[in-house]
């Protein structure tokens, strides 16, 4: 049976894929969450997670998902919309954000312009086990984004698109989207508390201003 990846009648799948990236993930994750300023920060899982703690530590402000896997999106909207006076930046990775990626549809539609979404495509699954996701395929999640209807929306590659980026994210008077296409690797576990009662709590508090 002639595989359908490399039949020379069919073309090939890899004409259309995305090329991979080679961003340092941690660094191009604290580079844009540094120029944000005080901001509600809702991280997805697995490395992105672990992208968001390595940026900014154990901060309150950081709400962190476990085992929720597609949720993080939604929950940002959910959020920014609840706290329109509060800037709301989701972190999430390729994976998640696939499981879910029809909330790009509802965030344009809704367009808060206080919610920003930093996508960290390894083309991976890295809370699942590491296999090849979507995106190392030829799905584009910005264009998805885009034809979704957000209206700014940038692909990032290189270390020195990561400002335009950031002040997009920071300036931008509706729902904004950027995917940073990072290296192919799973990069250093971080440590985390598990336990959801106390981020939900810390998270609130943090929220309200008061401990």
């Amino acid at each position: 049976m002639t595989d359908p990846n490399t039949d020379p009648n069919k073309g090939t799948r890899a004409e259309g894929r995305t090329a991979t990236g080679h961003l340092d993930r941690r660094v191009a994750v604290k580079t844009l969450l540094d120029m944000q300023g005080d901001v509600l920060i809702v991280a997805g899982l697995a490395g992105a997670k672990g992208d968001v703690v390595a940026a900014v530590g154990d901060d309150p402000r950081v709400f962190g998902f476990g085992g929720a896997m597609g949720a993080a999106a939604s929950m940002g909207l959910g959020l920014a919309l609840a706290q329109p006076n509060k800037r709301v930046i989701v972190v999430t990775g390729d994976g998640e954000l696939l499981m879910n990626v029809g909330t790009l549809a509802t965030i344009a539609v809704a367009n808060p312009s206080n919610l920003g979404i930093i996508c960290v495509d390894n083309e991976h699954y890295g809370e699942t086990g590491f296999q090849r996701s979507h995106t190392g395929l030829g799905t584009d999640l910005a264009v998805m984004a885009q034809g979704g209807g957000i209206g700014a929306v940038r692909t990032v590659r290189e270390t020195a698109e990561l400002e335009d980026a950031g002040e997009m994210l920071r300036n931008s008077n509706g729902a904004a989207f950027v995917l940073l296409k990072v290296a192919v690797n799973e990069p250093p576990k971080m440590r985390t508390v598990w336990d959801a009662s106390w981020h939900k709590n810390r998270f609130r508090e943090a929220l309200l201003g008061h401990p």
